[in-house]
């Protein structure tokens, strides 16, 4: 077996995406790669964690590969596919609005992701003791799978991103009414264990569930569950391209652990009907 064949998407995955990606658009000319081919292409990168040139001949150019996935970036097609995979998903009762899990993890960088125009402070790079890095933030509802992720310097402190996973991972209802994204409760480490988290919390109307530390006095529930968005993490890093930062662009490394998020959220479900 190949080590392209190994990263292919299943028939079931593959059916889960295609209704959510752009048409292709006829202007002449030679026909673009197909959707599928492309996918599998990308899929291949992100797991094994190679630079686009050292893609298998069969996936394609990988000059016109890149500048696809590129393009997309831009669009926000990758944002646009685990959103509509979780629209689904709350239609089917497959989400646990009860209770949402918050964590970050440190992304080891690349020396070749240092260079981009703007500096580091605005591609999500950092320096600190465990050198070049950048900082993913995660946020899973009840039964593990994550609903959204942002990205900080590795040197930023976890509350960063406190506010900006609140307000994301807002799913569309089916019919009329807001999009669904508030729990009941949000359970997080000792990071997240201070007057301005809970402030926040109870401004949202949502019950911190986090450990006290140890100068603090009140104390607070802990839900031992908590490791569910740690294994949430572990299977984000499986991909060898979200597990090292090798992009220069915050953009495209976002597109890339969204690309793995979808991957999640794809899993159990078929084509929007």
């Amino acid at each position: 077996m190949s080590a392209l064949h190994r990263h292919k998407l299943t028939n079931e995955q593959g059916n889960a995406f295609q209704p959510h990606l752009p048409q292709a658009r006829s202007f002449g000319g030679r026909p673009r790669l197909d959707d599928r081919t492309f996918l599998n292409a990308v899929l291949w990168l992100l797991r094994t964690g190679a630079p686009w040139r050292d893609l298998p001949p069969v996936s394609g150019n990988w000059s016109s590969v890149a500048t696809r996935f590129y393009r997309w970036s831009s669009q926000g097609v990758w944002q646009h596919v685990p959103e509509r995979l979780q629209q689904l998903a709350h239609r089917r009762g497959h989400i646990d609005w009860e209770t949402q899990f918050i964590d970050n993890t440190v992304i080891r960088t690349h020396h070749h992701a240092a260079g981009a125009q703007g500096g580091q402070q605005h591609e999500a790079l950092g320096r600190s003791r465990g050198g070049f890095s950048t900082k993913l933030h995660v946020k899973c509802e009840g039964n593990g799978k994550p609903l959204a992720v942002f990205l900080t310097g590795g040197e930023r402190h976890e509350m960063l991103g406190l506010v900006p996973l609140l307000s994301a991972g807002r799913v569309k209802r089916g019919g009329p009414g807001q999009p669904k994204s508030r729990p009941k409760q949000l359970v997080g480490d000792r990071g997240y264990s201070n007057g301005v988290t809970r402030k926040e919390l109870r401004r949202r109307g949502i019950r911190a569930v986090v450990p006290p530390k140890r100068d603090q006095r009140r104390q607070s529930r802990y839900d031992r569950e908590r490791n569910r968005v740690e294994r949430a993490i572990v299977k984000l890093k499986r991909f060898r391209r979200v597990a090292t930062r090798y992009d220069e662009r915050q953009e495209h490394f976002l597109a890339l652990v969204t690309l793995a998020v979808a991957m999640e959220w794809a899993r159990p479900v078929s084509r929007l009907r």
